[in-house]
């Protein structure tokens, strides 16, 4: 079980010390958004590579963007560790999954909460990572959309069918109340904002989700 906060919700004026207040989680995630393929817009290429300079812990980069086939393996050569892109804005998926396995990072497919999984399981054996959206992508502090675990757990037995290493994360709402669900479905690794950096004690709360997901593993 591993939980990676996003520092969407962390304070964008002091990121540095936002990192250090979550160095007891597994991963920072890292939300780049490009004002095109969704309404917001984040950050880029030049904060991914200072935040890999000085991140105690790895960077998970989900991007929402268009045309990652171009972008996203210049986020593995910036410092991302994990890289994901949607697969709703990639022109050659495949492809795009080896460039980045090549470049040495994680390479991880996003979904909408709108879009099947089924078409895009022949794409498994060259992925690490299927990032099932629980919210729509663009905004943080939605609403947790539950309608999506039968999602999760379609890609928890497609991923046991096929075999391998391959992580399936959970990103939207994700807090307390609902990471036992989100486990019990087939998720292991649980994005978490506002559930993170809207504690008091950032580190507590990491802990607090990775017993409560660890407690309710499928």
């Amino acid at each position: 079980m591993q939980i990676s906060p996003s520092i969407l919700s962390a304070d964008f004026a002091n990121l540095e010390s936002e990192l250090q207040r979550i160095a007891n989680a597994d991963w920072a995630h890292v939300d780049v958004m490009d004002g095109h393929f969704v309404p917001n817009l984040t950050l880029g290429l030049p904060v991914v590579e200072a935040l890999a300079r000085v991140s105690p812990i790895p960077l998970d980069c989900h991007l929402m963007i268009e045309d990652p086939d171009r972008w996203a393996p210049q986020y593995a050569e910036a410092g991302g560790s994990s890289v994901t892109f949607h697969i709703e804005a990639a022109h050659d998926p495949r492809a795009l999954a080896r460039n980045l396995r090549g470049l040495g990072a994680r390479a991880g497919m996003a979904i909408k909460p709108g879009t099947a999984f089924a078409p895009y399981e022949d794409l498994l054996p060259d992925l690490d990572m299927v990032l099932v959206m629980t919210v729509e992508p663009g905004f943080g502090g939605q609403s947790f959309m539950a309608d999506q675990m039968p999602k999760v757990a379609q890609v928890r037995e497609a991923v046991r069918r096929h075999g391998g290493e391959i992580w399936v994360q959970v990103d939207g709402g994700v807090s307390a109340k609902t990471i036992e669900e989100c486990a019990a479905a087939g998720a292991d690794v649980f994005v978490a904002g506002s559930a993170v950096y809207g504690a008091q004690d950032a580190a507590a709360a990491v802990e607090e989700l990775r017993t409560l997901a660890t407690a309710h593993a499928c």
